[in-house]
């Protein structure tokens, strides 16, 4: 099973993201994400057996979640030979880089490979894309926007007819 834990977005956030998109996809081409599996990773779990979801759920169960107030304030890019994969950023947000760690540590405490790297948390909009010209100072986001997230999620990956799928398995959340 291929798993991440993400934080997914309600449906007035995904129609910002969405609109973010459509500013990018009108400037080139690309594989841009669909509405449905645009999110945050927190940890990325890649291939882990079936026997080993129960012991992911405990771990998450260990978390306090917060409410976390997030803002949505910058667009960027990983360049790549084929095509960049653009992305939005969120603001600093030590409650957010705080759950990140915890989860990440407790995670890696149980063995489970997850990268021992700087976290830069983004939602990804589209990848392998070319832009139509050379671009300078594109203004893809027109103004910030923020949302509020109590929950973060086991999410598998996998194709259904031929689509990229992504499945929540397991949540926690805050108490409100």
């Amino acid at each position: 099973m291929r798993l991440f834990i993400a934080i997914n977005f309600d449906e007035n956030t995904k129609e910002n993201l969405i609109t973010v998109q459509n500013h990018l996809r009108k400037l080139g081409r690309g594989n841009f994400s669909r509405p449905e599996n645009l999110h945050l990773t927190l940890a990325f779990l890649g291939e882990v057996s079936p026997e080993r979801v129960a012991e992911i759920c405990r771990i998450m169960d260990q978390i306090t979640v917060p409410v976390l107030h997030i803002s949505f304030d910058h667009v960027g890019r990983f360049k790549r030979d084929g095509g960049d994969i653009w992305w939005i950023g969120l603001a600093k947000n030590k409650t957010l880089l705080t759950l990140q760690k915890e989860l990440a540590e407790r995670l890696r405490a149980e063995g489970f490979p997850i990268e021992n790297r700087s976290f830069s948390p983004h939602v990804t909009l589209a990848r392998r894309v070319v832009l139509n010209e050379k671009q300078e100072n594109i203004k893809i986001l027109k103004e910030p926007f923020y949302t509020d997230v109590n929950k973060i999620s086991l999410m598998l990956s996998h194709r259904i007819d031929g689509k990229l799928t992504y499945t929540e398995q397991y949540s926690v959340q805050s108490e409100i």
